[in-house]
């Protein structure tokens, strides 16, 4: 695996690669979603590049940005051992150096639910992928559908700005629990991480609900979580613009956000048919 920091450095790494590249952006703290995103670029394409950059422009106020964790050197290994064939690591100067002030916004798409509860938080998304996207210039990139509006708007990014990339979303891994993998379920304490599953079988109860032929309303309510959780929203939107959804079409998702402790929890399920 060849690793770099350098934007020159990168170019001549993936230009020597073949074709097609899959690309698979992270920021560290990797588990074993990530490595299932790399393993199915490894399958699907004839090199893979990844990336680990903590973005601070997708952190707001009062979040974690200054604790998230960070393990470069033990997350370098990994992706070597599992076959990537190129690792950019930049710093923070590199990829917003002095006077950095463009940033890029999808609109309405980016405002709602995890935009609405974090303002700003998409913008970020964006911005950094749009460079990201420009300096390593993959043919596929890789995304996990735990960030079920992340893919919605990255999708969009990639439709708008007419980048010559496929994205590819790949479904959540899970616990034998149901619980699904995230860097920062790290956060929650044993008794929490005991009742952390509740979450998705809230989302699955709507499901259920829905399938039976509820209305939307009696659906959501009948996710009841343990009052350890503070519910931040349920609600069943649609899977390209995640408007709400009053009646049930697809493609939708199930989408849930709870707080938990101090830590902060998101799934969803996806409805094909």
């Amino acid at each position: 695996m060849r690793m770099t920091g350098e934007i020159a450095a990168i170019h001549e790494i993936v230009r020597s690669l073949p074709r097609p590249l899959g690309f698979v952006p992270t920021m560290g703290a990797l588990h074993a979603g990530h490595m299932h995103l790399v393993n199915v670029a490894r399958e699907e394409c004839a090199s893979v590049a990844a990336s680990i950059f903590v973005n601070p422009l997708q952190f707001g106020a009062g979040e974690d940005f200054v604790t998230y964790p960070r393990d470069v050197a033990g997350d370098s290994a990994k992706f070597e051992d599992a076959g990537v064939d190129a690792l950019f690591i930049p710093d923070e100067a590199t990829i917003y150096p002095p006077g950095f002030s463009t940033t890029v916004d999808v609109g309405v798409i980016g405002a709602v639910f995890e935009g609405a509860l974090r303002p700003q938080h998409f913008v970020g998304v964006t911005t950094v992928m749009t460079k990201l996207l420009h300096i390593v210039q993959p043919d596929v990139l890789y995304l996990g559908q735990k960030d079920a509006q992340q893919t919605a708007v990255l999708r969009k990014l990639v439709r708008d700005l007419a980048f010559p990339v496929e994205v590819r979303v790949v479904p959540t891994v899970r616990e034998a629990d149901g619980l699904a993998l995230s860097s920062r379920n790290a956060y929650l304490s044993g008794d929490e991480r005991a009742v952390a599953p509740n979450l998705y079988r809230a989302l699955s109860a709507i499901q259920n609900a829905l399938r039976a032929g509820a209305r939307k309303e009696d659906a959501v309510a009948a996710a009841n979580l343990p009052a350890e959780f503070d519910i931040e929203y349920f609600d069943v939107v649609d899977a390209d613009t995640f408007v709400s959804l009053e009646t049930l079409r697809t493609p939708a998702f199930i989408i849930g956000a709870a707080r938990l402790g101090t830590t902060r929890l998101i799934d969803n399920i996806w409805i094909a048919a």
